[in-house]
C-alpha cells in the first residue's frame, strides 16, 4: 500500500487520507467505540506543524480514547501507520486526535519547553523534561532549535527517553 501513497518522495495526501479514513472507520467498528472519524488532507501544513493529514475521532467514547495520557489514540495511530506501511520518515506528516487534546497537548509542551529554556538561560544550569514519546521530543527540539543560548539533546532508552535542555555553548 505504501507504493500508492507516496509519489516522487512525497505523501499523496488525498490517497493517504483516504487509506486512513478507510482503516480508521473500520477499527471504531470493530472496537465498537461510539465515535465519528473526520479525516481531511491538509494543502498548506502550519509552520510550526509537519501534519499533512489530520484524523481526528471524537464522540461519546472518546474519553476512552484519552485515559492514561491517550494511549488507546497513541495505539490507533501506532496500528495506523503499519497498516498504510508508512516508513517512519512519514510518520510526522499524519496527526491523529480527539476532540483537540493532542494539539492542546502539543502546545503545552512548547510552552513548557520555553519556559524550561529561559530557565536554562539565566541559571546557566541543564534542565531535564519528564520522558516523552519520540513525537513530543520532537516537538520540543522543534520548539528551541532557534532559542537563544540553549541547545537541546534526547537522553535514555525507549519509554524512558527525554529531553535535556543545555546552556549553548560559548562560541
Amino acid at each position: 500500500m505504501a507504493l500508492d501513497l507516496i509519489r516522487d518522495g512525497k505523501l499523496d495526501r488525498q490517497a493517504a487520507a483516504d487509506a486512513l479514513r478507510k482503516f480508521l472507520e473500520e477499527i471504531v467498528r470493530v472496537s465498537g467505540l461510539d465515535v465519528k472519524v473526520k479525516v481531511q488532507a491538509i494543502e498548506a501544513p502550519a509552520a510550526d506543524s509537519d501534519a499533512e493529514v489530520i484524523a481526528d475521532l471524537d464522540g461519546r467514547d472518546k474519553e476512552i480514547l484519552l485515559e492514561r495520557n491517550a494511549e488507546v489514540l497513541k495505539a490507533f495511530e501506532h496500528l495506523a501507520f503499519r497498516a498504510l506501511r508508512l516508513e517512519p520518515t512519514y510518520h510526522e506528516k499524519i496527526h491523529l486526535d480527539s476532540g483537540g487534546y493532542r494539539a492542546l497537548r502539543f502546545e503545552e509542551l512548547r510552552m513548557t519547553a520555553r519556559v524550561a529554556a529561559e530557565r536554562v538561560q539565566s541559571s546557566r544550569q541543564p534542565f531535564r523534561l519528564n520522558p516523552m514519546s519520540s513525537r513530543e521530543r520532537r516537538i520540543v527540539h522543534l520548539a528551541l532549535k532557534e532559542f537563544p543560548g540553549v541547545r537541546t539533546e534526547s537522553v535514555g532508552m525507549g519509554e524512558e527517553r527525554q529531553v535535556v535542555i543545555h546552556p549553548a555553548k560559548e562560541k
